[in-house]
């Protein structure tokens, strides 16, 4: 064997590495995919979806808080655009998402970054997010392996949710409705925890709530949600490089 082909043969052993470590850091957050996605497929079956129907919002939507919002609007009688107007304001948070992540790739072309960009998830963030705090650079194979394992286990969680929809009528009797807010609520924590800067992240926490609220008065719910968070992250942000 030439010393080109070890060196290629090194390269792919080490990209392989990288894809299966994804795949590993990936387990502990597929664990609360399971839960929060058979509740998606239960909430989903019974506001009327078909298993196919619902196996093709995974697909191609894919998006836990968005699935969960545009069950409960199908199930009211929503016109399509309300529902498409709404998932575009709930999901206007990947943009955040992805660019706080673009600099730890910005040697990767536009295709790859987009590649990445369209399977990244609030939980897969928190974990990349994580990552690259501690190593300050992520690559694209970890990422992938990251990402498909969590893309494909949030798939199968809400086609065994489907199933199980058809014995569950009512899925607030048994809290199912409260399992992806409780989930966010397990990141917050664990996301503050390791930032350990508790006071900052309390006050862009209550800007963001009163933001929110407030809001409210002129705005749907869901605008209002959306703006306190841009508020609280970017007084946050400004907070964090004046000091």
């Amino acid at each position: 064997m030439s010393e080109n082909s070890r060196y290629a043969e090194e390269i792919t052993l080490t990209e392989q590495n990288l894809f299966f470590q994804g795949v590993k850091d990936c387990l502990p957050t597929l664990l609360g995919y399971v839960s929060i996605g058979i509740a998606c497929g239960v909430v989903a079956s019974t506001a009327g979806l078909s298993l196919m129907e619902i196996s093709l919002f995974c697909l191609l939507l894919y998006a836990g808080s968005a699935q969960f919002i545009v069950a409960g609007m199908i199930a009211s009688g929503s016109s399509i655009a309300a529902i498409t107007l709404t998932v575009f304001f709930v999901n206007a948070r990947h943009l955040l998402l992805s660019a706080a992540l673009s600099p730890y790739l910005k040697n990767l072309s536009p295709l790859k970054n987009a590649m990445i960009g369209c399977l990244i998830s609030d939980e897969t963030f928190g974990v990349a997010a994580h990552k690259a705090f501690q190593t300050g650079r992520l690559s694209e194979k970890w990422m992938h392996g990251l990402n498909i394992t969590a893309f494909i286990g949030w798939w199968l969680a809400n086609v065994g949710g489907a199933f199980l929809g058809q014995w569950i009528t009512d899925p607030e009797k048994y809290g199912l409705d409260f399992a992806l807010t409780g989930m966010f609520i397990g990141l917050l924590i664990l996301s503050a925890w390791g930032r350990k800067k508790f006071k900052l992240d309390i006050a862009v926490g209550m800007i963001a709530v009163v933001v929110a609220v407030a809001s409210t008065l002129f705005l749907s719910s869901s605008l209002g949600i959306i703006l306190g968070t841009v508020v609280g992250a970017t007084i946050g942000m400004v907070i964090e490089r004046w000091k």
